[in-house]
């Protein structure tokens, strides 16, 4: 159940990062302030959720609202982001939160411009003054410059910074490690679903020999990374 309340007028300047972002404007011309997921993840549990992961959750609730999948996904791979966050600094893991409630935005309608939707993702929040590092992890989440390569988009991608860091790691994770569906997966029933999804002549079974080494060493550094912060994988 998805719940959205509307924006008090006058409210102005939601911060993320040091930068201005998503701003009370931006969320009345949306008709909305906060949503509230029943049982989904991250709200639910003893953290509180912060402003700005709030504010990450309603774009993508809003987006996504026509693509209940999509959604369902959506919130799975922020629950994974959250039981992982301990795998990266404190300081990073409002960042991954942030990121992973954003990572699919690019499929919505509303959204899509090439097609590819981690660049239509990244294109549109940079647009609406996210800051580069949110964009560039939307951008770049689960391997998407192999992908990026065979459209013939690698150039566009260019335009966002790729990191390789334990943030990029765990969001790759948990994305990869989430079915369609929002159900857990592990790395091996993710690409086989894929594939079994996007069928043998798509784009993703034409790169997959050289995503799939990227993804499960992935899956291998944050494995590790829970380990030794006293997490499992599931």
């Amino acid at each position: 159940m998805v719940t959205v309340t509307s924006a008090p007028p006058g409210e102005d300047g939601v911060i993320v990062g040091s930068e201005p972002t998503v701003t009370g404007r931006y969320l009345r011309r949306h008709g909305l302030e906060v949503i509230t997921i029943a049982g989904s993840g991250p709200a639910a549990g003893p953290r509180a959720i912060s402003s700005r992961v709030n504010v990450a959750r309603t774009v993508a609730g809003v987006l996504l609202r026509d693509l209940p999948d999509r959604w369902a996904h959506t919130i799975g791979v922020a629950r994974t982001a959250d039981r992982v966050a301990g795998t990266v600094h404190p300081a990073q893991r409002e960042l991954l939160l942030v990121a992973a409630w954003l990572h699919d935005i690019g499929y919505s309608r509303a959204v899509e411009e090439t097609g590819f939707h981690p660049l239509d993702g990244a294109a549109y929040l940079r647009r609406h003054g996210w800051p580069m590092r949110v964009c560039a992890l939307v951008a770049h989440h689960s391997g998407a410059r192999f992908v990026a390569r065979a459209h013939n988009l690698e150039h566009a991608l260019d335009r966002y910074p790729c990191e390789r860091s334990a943030v990029s790691d765990a969001l790759t994770y948990a994305d990869q490690t989430t079915g369609p569906q929002g159900q857990p997966m592990t790395v091996d029933q993710r690409m086989a679903e894929m594939l079994a999804r996007r069928g043998p002549d798509s784009v993703q079974a034409r790169v997959h020999h050289r995503r799939e080494p990227h993804v499960r060493g992935v899956a291998m550094r944050v494995g590790e990374r829970l380990s030794r912060s006293g997490g499992q994988p599931e």
